[in-house]
């Protein structure tokens, strides 16, 4: 009889589903479990089953694997629960994306603040506070939520604040920067010791030392502009810091949209964004790639299956840090990360109820927080912005007060660089009646504002933004692969 269970709530996401799965069989003591996977689509559901079934039985696990799309079943008696969903999915974020982009608002990923991220935030928030409600009446007593859904800050505040459930929110940004570091010092594995600390996506680099020995500020960005790929993939990222003093966490598409310095000037945005790869700044970009790639699992489920069939080498484990919390909680070995908790004075600098990302420690007593850190003061300045924004968006998508959500937008730094309260006001009414479908609590709202929409007098245009590359079809894409593949 399998010793726990772990539910994993948006299955239906094959690759990640996979790495989380691989991750937690790397540890022996986590084998002789149940993984129950749950999702909306049955058709995903069995393909991440026949790849997950298939990794048990070559590797003659203990492992029992099931799913099913009925979330309380799911649900019933799991110790973990992991949420990896969007909302809406890429329908409702192009409106994220399509709208604000008619206003002057021109995003590259618009999942955590900014016009993109706050919608998206409306849209999971009821459902993360269902997912809640479920694990309070059929969970184990004390399960743990581990997030991975974006907006990470947003969800997880929303979860511990108003679903009343013991939640962890978890990113790899820490991870990738570090990882950039270590590149640029050439650091070998286990030789790079650091402190971030922040929020999530605007988390710092505030200690950073190579065997023992301090890096400062003058030395990163003489690595950094001499490093031939990041130097040119990364301008807007050396950019701050060379002014703020610290390297930010976050790639360098993600953080323009955070400063409002770098994105709100068209003729500008192409001076700090480099178009090799979407996640450097492209317009739109993380939605092109996400279309693009939607469906290659079902193209791709035959390799995916293949290689399902090989043996797990059990010391290939990701940076993900949902595996190694629970290694910790269930085994007591100690694990050092990077968790967004509820502040409570662990940021002296940053406001007790915001959601902060920054290092604790793990074992059998759980997470540790390290209290007592203070942000240099550009950082936290920058950094409350978003909270403020984070927080009304936050009490707007549990109350579905519209105004107060307007009002969140309308504080965004990038959007209030831009638009005018009035053209806010307009984007916002257009945007929850696009989005209506996955907007319940704002359903009261929705007529007044079509009505407001019919008579609008604020003239929006058909901007592809800065620096657009344009969306492959699935044929196209196939194509493209399928000559690689003959190449090479």
């Amino acid at each position: 009889m399998a010793t726990f269970k772990i539910a994993i709530i948006g299955a239906g996401s094959i690759g990640f589903t996979k790495k989380l799965f691989t991750d937690i069989l790397a540890v022996p003591e986590l084998r002789d479990i149940e993984v129950a996977l749950t999702d909306l689509s049955a058709r995903n559901l069995d393909m991440i089953k026949a790849i997950l079934d298939r990794i048990v039985e070559v590797n003659h696990l203990p492992t029992k694997v099931t799913a099913t799309t009925d979330r309380l079943q799911a649900l019933d008696g799991a110790r973990y629960i992991i949420s990896c969903v969007r909302v809406g999915g890429l329908e409702a974020y192009a409106d994220d994306i399509r709208i604000p982009l008619k206003y002057g608002v021109d995003q590259c990923v618009g999942d955590t603040i900014c016009a993109g991220g706050i919608l998206y935030g409306q849209r999971n928030i009821p459902v993360i506070l269902d997912f809640c409600k479920d694990i309070r009446a059929v969970a184990e007593p004390g399960a743990k939520f581990l997030n991975y859904a974006n907006p990470m800050a947003m969800n997880t505040w929303a979860a511990i604040e108003y679903g009343k459930v013991d939640t962890v929110g978890l990113c790899h940004g820490v991870q990738h920067g570090a990882e950039q570091i270590a590149e640029i010092l050439g650091a070998a594995e286990g030789e790079l010791d650091y402190i971030c600390s922040g929020i999530n996506h605007q988390t710092w680099f505030t200690d950073v030392r190579l065997k023992g020995r301090r890096i400062g500020k003058d030395e990163l960005v003489a690595a950094f502009e001499a490093h031939p790929v990041f130097s040119q993939q990364e301008k807007l990222r050396i950019d701050v810091l060379k002014r703020f003093g610290v390297y930010s966490t976050e790639s360098n598409g993600h953080l323009s949209e955070y400063l409002p310095w770098y994105r709100k000037r068209p003729e500008e945005i192409s001076r700090w964004i480099d178009m090799s790869d979407w996640i450097h700044g492209e317009t739109g970009g993380y939605l092109r790639h996400s279309t693009e790639t939607r469906n290659w699992f079902e193209t791709e489920f035959p390799q995916f299956l293949e290689a399902a069939g090989k043996p797990l080498d059990h010391k290939k484990r990701s940076n993900e840090h949902a595996s190694h919390i629970l290694e910790a909680l269930e085994t007591g070995r100690v694990y050092r990360g990077h968790f967004n908790v509820k502040n409570s004075g662990v940021i002296t600098n940053l406001p007790a109820d915001a959601i902060i990302e920054s290092p604790g420690f793990v074992d059998r007593f759980g997470i540790n927080m390290v209290a007592g850190i203070t942000l240099p003061e550009a950082c936290a300045a920058t950094c409350l912005s978003s909270i403020n924004v984070q927080r009304m968006s936050v009490h707007a998508a549990v109350t579905g007060d519209l105004d107060l959500l307007k009002l969140a937008v309308l504080h965004d730094p990038l959007v209030g660089a831009i638009c005018t309260p009035e053209e806010v006001w307009q984007m916002v009414d257009e945007m929850v009646v696009a989005q209506s479908q996955w907007l319940p609590q704002y359903a009261h709202a929705i007529d007044g504002a079509r009505e407001r929409l019919s008579r609008a007098t604020v003239k929006t245009r058909d901007w592809a933004g800065a620096a657009r590359r344009q969306v492959r079809s699935l044929d196209e894409l196939r194509a493209e692969r399928q000559a690689a593949r003959a190449a090479g």
